[in-house]
């Protein structure tokens, strides 16, 4: 493969080609970025631009971390080609909660991070959410409860069980993230916690754990033994 424009290259060679002949399994990372980008920059195809962005950013995780801003000034990108892949990596997170939304029931902390650690750990500042389950612990969904400092004093506990009331659901899960990337629950996230089970039980809502998202890592505060949560 070589020269500076993908349409120089054999049909055979091109991205889109072989995505069409052979399925997206077939093509790396950077081919399926390089769709999306359509074209690269002077001297450099979309292919080369597209495995730049993902070693300069750490791979397509980073890419989802990266703010929108910083996304937009690197050398080839710009505003339309950010946006490009900002919605990509977005449609794929819903992907993944539409597919969890599908499945029988959340059986434990490791199925909530398998549906929402991805999107969690690239959130620039603090995000309290809940997850609305119905008797069998089906999700029903996710609601975003407060964006910013997430701590006892600031959110409201009614905040917390507005929509669950609304969605007739018996049980809920609160998640969080830490965007300095250490998931070590705050004496805060406890003192929460600890407000919305009692809430809860008022209003036989269960609250069932809450989990928070760091770098690659989360704690359960029901694993950890932090509060007494419902049954």
């Amino acid at each position: 493969m070589t020269g500076y424009r993908i349409r120089d290259w054999d049909a055979h060679d091109r991205p889109r080609e072989r995505l069409a002949r052979l399925g997206a399994q077939s093509l790396t990372n950077a081919e399926l970025l390089a769709i999306l980008l359509r074209t690269g920059t002077q001297g450099e195809h979309a292919v080369a631009l597209a495995q730049r962005l993902l070693r300069d950013f750490g791979g397509l995780a980073g890419l989802n971390r990266v703010p929108f801003s910083a996304l937009r000034r690197t050398r080839g990108v710009g505003l339309a080609k950010a946006a490009q892949i900002k919605a990509a990596l977005a449609l794929a997170q819903r992907l993944r909660l539409a597919e969890w939304q599908e499945r029988p029931s959340i059986h434990g902390p490791e199925d909530v991070a398998a549906m929402l650690a991805t999107e969690m750990a690239a959130l620039e500042q603090e995000h309290l959410r809940a997850i609305l389950l119905n008797t069998r612990n089906h999700v029903l969904r996710v609601v975003e409860v407060v964006r910013g400092s997430v701590n006892s004093a600031q959110v409201r506990v009614g905040e917390i069980f507005r929509e669950a009331v609304r969605e007739n659901a018996t049980g809920l899960i609160l998640v969080h993230n830490h965007p300095s990337g250490d998931p070590t629950p705050s004496p805060d996230d406890v003192a929460l916690t600890r407000q919305a089970v009692q809430a809860g039980a008022l209003l036989d809502i269960r609250v069932l754990d809450h989990i928070v998202f760091g770098a690659g890592r989360y704690v359960s505060l029901r694993e950890a033994g932090l509060v007494a949560f419902a049954e």
